[in-house]
């Protein structure tokens, strides 16, 4: 089954961010996380220019062994050169930013022409995350070139940042802009989400929900990652 068919079919669904997990413990956090039923493993990669803060690269990436499929957001400056290296470390699902280059749809092309190195028959799904402050109309052009769309509901590089309520008015828009492309476009949301507000996304229409430090608390991956998926599956 491809990445794309996975997340489609397992909506709503989680992808569990690395960026809090205990580094010095994470073979064991991520044996506890691999015991719930999450399919995603989200890695933050941050350059220091795009955003103030340096996270990991390719070599993190690649050195993560797991059975979740890797699930890479590029917050990068210039991602054309950089996307290639984060394939090749076995990313299955890379998102770029539409804020990071000019010809953003180029690198969605080439993204196109690559291969998931882990089993090509998963597939590769192609990711535009959109800032809060960036116009949904940057999508139109780019909706046949891509497989997922992120909102992002925090202003990336910064933690301690509360959801931003205005996402859920732009969830629904794109959600109907993908509707009405007729492509199978998964819909995702990243950026404060927290126990107490993931029951929220329930009805927000959308497909994955990135959650980090909820996950990763130092305590109980696993228990945590139960309750998160409970909470947005809540009917």
């Amino acid at each position: 089954m491809s990445v794309l068919d996975t997340l489609i079919e397992s909506s709503p669904t989680v992808s569990v961010g690395l960026l809090t997990a205990d580094l010095m413990n994470l073979g064991s956090e991520l044996e506890q996380l691999e015991q719930a039923p999450v399919d995603f493993l989200h890695f933050d990669v941050m350059d220091g220019c795009f955003t103030p803060m340096m996270t990991v690269g390719p070599p993190y990436v690649k050195g993560v062994k797991t059975r979740l499929f890797k699930d890479v957001h590029l917050m990068v400056q210039e991602p054309l050169e950089k996307v290639g290296a984060y394939v090749a470390a076995g990313a299955d699902i890379v998102t770029i930013h539409a804020e990071s280059c000019v010809h953003v749809h180029r690198v969605l092309q080439y993204l196109g022409q690559l291969e998931n190195v882990t089993d090509p028959s998963r597939g590769l799904v192609r990711g535009i995350a959109l800032n809060p402050g960036t116009p949904l109309s940057v999508l139109e052009p780019l909706l046949d070139e891509l497989e997922m769309v992120t909102l992002v509901a925090i202003n990336p590089g910064w933690g301690g940042q509360s959801f931003l309520e205005s996402t859920f008015d732009r969830l629904a828009e794109v959600r109907q802009m993908i509707e009405q492309s007729g492509r199978t476009i998964a819909l995702c949301v990243d950026g404060g989400i927290t126990r107490d507000n993931i029951a929220r996304m329930a009805g927000a229409g959308v497909d994955l929900v990135v959650t980090g430090s909820a996950v990763f608390d130092g305590k109980a991956p696993l228990a945590n990652a139960n309750y998160m998926l409970k909470a947005l599956r809540a009917e």
